[in-house]
């Protein structure tokens, strides 16, 4: 958890629990004992989150498919105690904006009047009805835009963090030489942060127990880190195997070669790599270690070395196709590799169908030397990616070759995530628009029960304008309160989320944890579209109020 996060939350919980102690003492003088006992189970609730929000700080940190229910139970508890206690303030101060509001104008008065009026219990369950249904509405709402939202950067973050912002390639499959002074020029252009030369193929790969289909990706592996976050994906294994392969020879018994299901490591062990004494002759290291030939190595994904059945140091075989003439015809190209590293991208595309190797043994393998099929290059702000296109542009001074950035590479995925997300929100305000019926039934009901009162007042002189002013009034209280607590209730559930995190099921999810995106214009749009709704529920009723005629209301009395 960030610790600006916890220090936010921390800061909350005592503000709010100095809060509930001062309402629980103010209504324990005023001998409301219940309300009072409520608010101390509040404060309660908020010290049991604030403990186990600092427990959460000392979890330990899961790795690859490992699932804890401490872990899930700590943080779930803390997700809960966190919404209860934000509950529980914002049911704590309720009274005193109900005082604020009877304290100004009349119709403001008589609106929280009704709101707060137990004479009638029918009404009174249908107004708790009608703000629980905008409540519960409004955090369903705010609750999915944020998770689709957080689907959506968590898919983007993914996809920015493992491809390059701008992709120079040829139009057709062929590569091209010369192209360091390319790079000098491209590494100078004005918001550039990286570029780096690749050469890619597709291939089948085999291990001794399963083969499978990959794009296969040389890679320099000096310039590599400043363009994606390979390096630091690597998760078993090392990244400086890409360079030395001949430590591959000789792995350290207690280094993690490969996870299991479960999380669990797997090291080389005893048995793989024999124990020498100490005091034995340097020479007959040197010559144990140079036994055999040294393969070069290569980094592949995690679900691909599942699929392999491979763990780090093992020995697997590249597949090409395009081979060279024999007596058959065209024979296979094949070549044997080690396993250097295993990487995790947090994208099933990836970690299943891409290995790379180093740029030197691709350029070998391809009959392409010294050549190479594509530039990738990293912008110093992604998502302004088109305001660097033109720079880029400019510095290539070629015509043969093309440039591309991510968003137009994934044009349509990113199109279908943003036409989903659009047409999401006007969905699910639906829900929204059937809480407000109840408004519009308790307004309804509320005028048919008060008739004799509202043509008393009229009888004294209000006009037909205050009666509409103050049922609406009291239309928009409800939609207020619902929606205050619908959307503090989201905010609470999301922010929980997004700080604390729930690990999903690895064998369904392909995801550490759900993702959140916590934006405040998100949560301000759910409260304006709903507070919008409440509030044009509420015309039909006030102006049925206010065309009652005194005469009428006070007939049969």
């Amino acid at each position: 958890m960030d610790p600006m996060h916890l220090l936010a939350g921390l800061a909350a919980v005592v503000l709010g629990v100095a809060i509930l102690v001062t309402r629980a003492t103010i209504d324990f003088k005023r001998g409301k004992n219940g309300r009072a006992a409520l608010q101390v189970g509040g404060a309660l609730v908020g010290t049991s989150f604030a403990l186990l929000t600092f427990a959460t700080t000392r979890l330990p940190v899961l790795r690859g498919s490992q699932w804890s229910l401490r872990d899930t139970v700590i943080r779930a508890g803390a997700i809960a105690c966190g919404v209860a206690f934000v509950l529980a303030v914002l049911t704590a101060l309720l009274p005193w904006w109900l005082d604020r509001l009877e304290r100004g104008h009349f119709v403001s008065f008589v609106g929280a009047r009704h709101i707060r009026s137990q004479k009638s219990g029918f009404l009174t369950v249908i107004s708790i009805l009608s703000i629980a249904g905008v409540a519960v509405s409004s955090c369903a709402l705010s609750s999915v835009v944020s998770v689709m939202g957080g689907f959506s950067q968590d898919l983007k973050r993914k996809i920015v963090g493992n491809n390059a912002h701008v992709v120079i390639d040829m139009t057709d499959q062929g590569g091209w030489g010369d192209y360091e002074e390319l790079l000098s020029r491209l590494r100078a252009a004005p918001g550039v942060a990286g570029a780096t030369p690749v050469v890619h193929g597709e291939l089948m790969i085999s291990s001794a127990s399963n083969l499978s289909g990959v794009v296969v990706r040389g890679i320099d592996s000096e310039s590599i880190g400043k363009v994606i976050d390979l390096p630091r994906n690597v998760e078993v294994g090392h990244f400086e195997y890409l360079e030395n392969p001949e430590k591959l020879k000789r792995i350290p018994r207690d280094e993690i070669i490969g996870l299991g299901v479960g999380g669990e490591s797997f090291t080389r062990g005893d048995d793989m790599v024999p124990t020498l004494p100490d005091d034995i002759d340097p020479a007959i290291h040197a010559a144990l270690d140079n036994v055999g030939p040294t393969l070069p190595a290569l980094v592949l994904g995690r679900e691909l070395a599942k699929t392999l059945h491979v763990y780090v140091g093992d020995e697997i075989s590249l597949v090409s196709p395009l081979g060279d003439l024999g007596p058959m015809g065209v024979m296979p190209k094949t070549r044997k590799f080690r396993i250097g590293a295993i990487f995790y991208s947090g994208m099933y595309e990836y970690d299943a169908n891409q290995i790379y190797m180093r740029l030197s043994e691709a350029q070998d393998y391809f009959g392409m030397p010294g050549q190479i099929t594509a530039i990738d290059v990293k912008v110093a702000d992604a998502e302004n990616v088109d305001q660097f296109v033109p720079a880029i542009s400019s510095a290539l001074h070629r015509g043969d070759l093309r440039v591309r950035d991510w968003r137009e590479i994934n044009k349509n995925l990113f199109s279908a995530l943003k036409l989903e997300r659009a047409a999401s929100f006007p969905i699910l305000s639906i829900a929204i628009l059937v809480a407000s019926f109840c408004i519009i039934c308790t307004l309804l009901l509320m005028v048919t029960e008060k008739a004799k009162e509202i043509a008393i007042l009229k009888a004294i002189g209000a006009s037909d304008r205050s009666i509409l002013q103050m049922f609406m009034t009291e239309g928009v209280i409800i939609g207020a309160v619902g929606t205050m607590f619908g959307v503090a209730t989201g905010l609470a559930v999301c922010a929980g989320l997004s700080w604390f995190g729930l690990r999903l099921d690895p064998d369904v999810y392909y995801i550490d944890r759900l993702p959140i995106s916590v934006t405040v214009s998100d949560f301000v749009a759910v409260a304006l579209s709903a507070m919008t709704i409440c509030t044009l529920a509420t015309v039909w009723p006030a102006i049925e109020a206010s065309r009652l005629r005194p005469v009428e209301g006070l007939r049969y009395e």
